[in-house]
């Protein structure tokens, strides 16, 4: 494969193999190159950009390491504060240039990432689909036809088209899974409080998360690794230990299927996938049980809950610039003045019960509860309807069916592609995991990785970018 992991991009770096300044620019070309085709970044200051690069140069050329991520290019979602860089929010409003960067942007900084640019989002991030009335919709690398899913589209896009080896996003409903899910690709949803949100634009605090995009579960533990942990000027962080995978085998695995696909409403493409990888885990050693914890959650109950967050966000902005949010965030917010007042209450006691049940049955270890990602994954720009199995549903409804309840419930979950055996696009499941169990997932992931039974495919865009790729 042409195109860098950000584990390899980061070991070429700082052996001298390669330069970060060269990666940066390789980086920088595709980037602009896609551009017309997937519309992917908001905004990419090619200036910036190198002087970070150069600044990794000159730490290896004074003998000093810089970091885990040593010269590797990362798209940060316009919704992530980065010192002196306008923040659009992906919204009609005038963009907010920050004095300071938030702390996830530090730490990538601190670990020698390099911010390659500023990665397209669905208005506010309050959406699926980053078909942004704004800067246009961002199109998917597998057909620009489609969806890359949202809010985080942009990031994954990136990640997919093999522009960047890493794309930052946030999840408070699905937004950095559902992406990687409709890119085919893999996307770390972190327990609430593990990656402080600081200088991050809020949807629903309560619920908001900063993950990362990548193609390897290899790069996502790195990312994770620089990631998480405390921040005292977060309100919502949690100081608790962070730790990282250790290694096991496939036959260490359990998994807990969670959901009937015979009951549900799913493409035909998600069920036969979602059954190859369990019958490719069990082929490779893992125990398969059932337990319907995730069978029956109270969609319309955690749609209402977030409105009292939202309102606090965006009511009063709304109320004086209206003509400033597109027509379906608007609308979302108009519906928000008019949502179940008992709904937190209830989206609150069915996320207690089911959290102390997720650690009731992981309490093995290596245990990972798993449902698919997404109910289908082909939506077509434009439209507003996905195709499940014959029967039409709303997009938000099919994407978020699976990987919403998770954001309430507060624990981690991991989105990871079935591998093709001819790198054609895989669907994706949802591993999941009591509170702070992300190294759990993440090795459970590798295991399967290492095993052949996850991988990212390749898009056809993806291999024309990187025809010209550094070696």
């Amino acid at each position: 494969m042409g195109a860098f992991t950000a584990t390899e991009t980061a070991q070429k770096v700082r052996s001298g193999v390669v330069s970060a300044e060269s990666v940066a620019e390789d980086a920088l070309n595709r980037a602009e190159a896609s551009q017309s085709d997937l519309n992917a970044f908001t905004y990419i200051d090619r200036p910036a950009t190198l002087a970070r690069a150069r600044a990794i140069d000159a730490l290896l050329a004074r003998g000093q390491d810089p970091g885990p991520l040593a010269g590797v290019p990362i798209g940060l979602k316009d919704l992530i504060d980065d010192a002196g860089v306008p923040n659009t929010r992906g919204s009609g409003m005038p963009p907010v240039i920050p004095a300071s960067s938030a702390t996830c942007v530090r730490r990538l900084g601190a670990a020698g990432g390099v911010i390659a640019g500023r990665t397209g989002l669905h208005e506010f991030a309050f959406g699926f689909s980053s078909e942004n009335p704004w800067f246009g919709p961002v199109r998917n690398p597998w057909d620009v036809t489609r969806s890359p899913g949202g809010s985080s589209g942009g990031s994954a896009a990136a990640v997919a088209a093999a522009i960047t080896p890493v794309g930052i996003g946030t999840d408070t409903g699905g937004s950095v899974r559902v992406p990687a899910a409709l890119c085919g690709v893999m996307g770390l949803k972190v327990t609430h409080g593990r990656v402080p949100t600081t200088g991050v634009f809020p949807l629903v605090e309560s619920l908001d998360t900063v993950g990362p995009i990548a193609r390897t579960v290899s790069d996502l533990a790195l990312v994770y690794s620089v990631l998480a942990g405390d921040d005292p000027s977060d309100p919502w962080s949690v100081p608790t230990p962070v730790t990282g995978p250790s290694p096991i085998s496939v036959s260490d695995i359990t998994l807990i299927v969670s959901v009937d696909l015979d009951e549900e409403r799913v493409s035909p493409s998600i069920k036969a996938d979602f059954e190859a990888l369990l019958a490719a885990s069990a082929d490779a050693g893992a125990s398969i049980e059932y337990a319907p914890v995730l069978a029956s959650p109270p969609m319309r109950a955690l749609v209402d809950a977030i409105a009292p967050e939202i309102l606090r966000v965006h009511a009063a902005q709304f109320k004086a610039n209206p003509d400033r949010y597109g027509k379906d965030v608007a609308v979302r917010i108009e519906r928000a003045h008019n949502a179940d007042p008992g709904a937190l209450a209830v989206a609150m006691r069915w996320a207690s019960a089911v959290r102390s049940e997720i650690t009731r049955l992981s309490a093995r270890g290596n245990t990972a509860i798993v449902t698919p990602t997404v109910a289908a994954s082909s939506k077509i720009i434009g439209q507003d309807e996905m195709d499940l199995d014959g029967e039409t549903a709303f997009y938000r409804d099919a994407l978020s069916r699976f990987s919403a309840p998770v954001n309430r419930i507060g624990v981690p979950a991991l989105s990871v592609p079935l591998r093709k055996n001819d790198e054609s696009f895989g669907e994706s499941v949802q591993l999941i995991g009591p509170m702070w169990s992300e190294s759990t997932l993440l090795a459970i992931g590798l295991a399967l990785e290492s095993e052949g039974v996850v991988a990212s495919g390749m898009p056809p865009y993806a291999s024309r970018t990187t025809d010209d790729a550094i070696d």
